[in-house]
């Protein structure tokens, strides 16, 4: 049937894209695309980890457990044609990541 994606989180995955910064989060926390599919298809919303009032997408924080028994976060921006991986986040284990723009944290911070 027909979903508005205008009204709460559309879990279906033929939507789904991947920014590349959750691609090299997913690579370094040793996280598959079927897990976060899984999460996205059955994972819990935390409202107070989402940003539903985005403006230009709102974002969705979805959390759950893997194949593998990870605790996991995974925030979804949810658009008009795509919904995507923004971030994957372990909740347990804090996996050395060195992503494209983890150095630029701290540039505007004088």
């Amino acid at each position: 049937g027909n979903i508005n994606r205008d009204r709460g989180f559309d879990r279906r995955i033929s939507y789904i894209e991947y920014s590349n910064h959750a691609r090299c989060r997913m690579s370094c926390r040793h996280i598959t695309q079927a897990e976060v599919e899984d999460i996205m298809k059955n994972g819990k919303i935390n409202y107070s980890k989402s940003d539903l009032q985005n403006s230009q997408c709102p974002r969705y924080a979805i959390e759950g457990i893997t194949s593998d028994n990870q605790q996991v976060r995974m925030v979804f921006a949810q658009c008009n044609e795509s919904t995507t991986v923004v971030t994957v986040i372990d909740l347990e284990t804090d996996f050395e990541c060195h992503c494209p723009g983890d150095d630029d944290k701290y540039k505007n911070r004088n």
